[in-house]
């Protein structure tokens, strides 16, 4: 048997396989942010992986990155998202959800004009795309030492909503210049209170979310991303590998159901090898993420380097991933064009293999 096919057990979270569905954000919400009907199907067809990760979803209101992205703070939500829960479960998979804040990434235009929150006030260079046209990203308010636990309580509400909401566990977004990432890396915080300045403090945050998060839910159903050298958002820090080090140290004594590692960058400024100190230090189950074919990943988990690997826009434009690479099929391309509208189109239309 490939080794990509062989069960694996994340924590509390027993998989089919080991071909995981990367957390991909679809904007297919409602413009309350509720998740749909149509994201239920989308969910469903690509049941068949090991284990779904959910797209980035807002733990708390008024803080919107996207527009239309999904949340998981009021009751309508929770019950939107028990219908993909559900539709996921009854086709045999497995499924967590993101749990995300969007820290500087947010937008007033999207947020009724609300200035938003991060480590300090620094700004990604860029803009956003709005209802209103694109908009250029603002600076942000840094947040204040007395405001971080309620970004805290936050996330361990939205943990207690994800259970109700029949997820599988969660997965805590310490990635891509967002706001736990946007506390861990030295580009983007500049902190000289607790929360700024070591390796210790600059984690601080993320693991007052992970605290809270598994005194609501076992560690077994929790996971946490993390993308130290993807510059996406602005963001870099001067030494990746040592906070890959710091983290993975630290992250042995939590016993989580796995920590994903994005290994690369997204636009090829910044270069390290995170996945091998993740990799070496790490005790549990360690997910592996970007620019990985079949043949690949296979090779990574068979050797032992990673225990399982997500793979991001390949399930997009195919929703029976792992029986294509089960089977040795092509893969089908995805339309960039229609990665973040709002309408069936490039979204739930890719055929299956055999119905191609």
């Amino acid at each position: 048997m490939s080794a990509l096919f062989e069960p694996l057990k994340l924590g509390n979270i027993q998989l089919n396989n080991r071909v995981v569905m990367a957390p991909l954000t679809r904007c297919r919400a409602t413009e309350d942010n509720v998740p749909t009907e149509l994201m239920a199907t989308y969910y469903a067809q690509r049941a068949d992986a090991g284990l779904i990760i959910a797209e980035a979803t807002m733990v708390m209101p008024g803080n919107s990155a996207f527009y239309r992205e999904p949340g998981i703070h009021s009751d309508e939500q929770v019950a939107g998202w028990r219908k993909i829960t559900d539709a996921v479960h009854q086709n045999g998979g497995k499924i967590v959800l993101q749990l995300w804040h969007g820290g500087r990434a947010c937008h007033p235009v999207l947020n009724d004009g609300k200035t938003p929150v991060a480590p300090s006030a620094l700004s990604i260079n860029g803009y956003v795309h709005t209802p209103q046209g694109k908009k250029d990203y603002v600076v942000p308010q840094a947040l204040n030492t007395e405001d971080i636990p309620a970004i805290v309580k936050g996330f361990v509400k939205a943990t207690i909503n994800a259970k109700a909401a029949g997820f599988d566990g969660v997965e805590i977004h310490g990635a891509n210049g967002y706001l736990i990432d946007e506390f861990l890396r030295d580009s983007a915080n500049i902190r000289n209170d607790n929360y700024g300045g070591s390796l210790e403090n600059r984690s601080r945050l993320l693991f007052e979310v992970l605290d809270g998060v598994i005194n609501v839910w076992d560690s077994g159903n929790v996971g946490l991303r993390i993308s130290p050298i993807n510059s996406s958002n602005s963001m870099r820090d001067s030494d990746p590998e040592a906070l890959t080090r710091y983290l993975a140290e630290r992250l042995n004594d939590y016993q989580l159901a796995y920590f994903h590692v994005m290994r690369s960058d997204f636009l090829q400024k910044q270069q390290g090898d995170v996945l091998s100190v993740a990799s070496h230090l790490y005790h549990g189950n360690l997910i592996s993420n970007m620019g990985y074919d079949y043949a690949e990943a296979n090779d990574a988990v068979g050797q032992g380097h990673v225990a399982a690997v997500a793979f991001g826009s390949a399930f997009i434009a195919n929703p029976d991933l792992p029986y294509r690479f089960e089977h040795g099929l092509a893969l089908a391309s995805p339309n960039p064009k229609t990665f973040y509208t709002h309408d069936s189109q490039g979204y739930t239309d890719y055929p299956k293999a055999e119905e191609g």
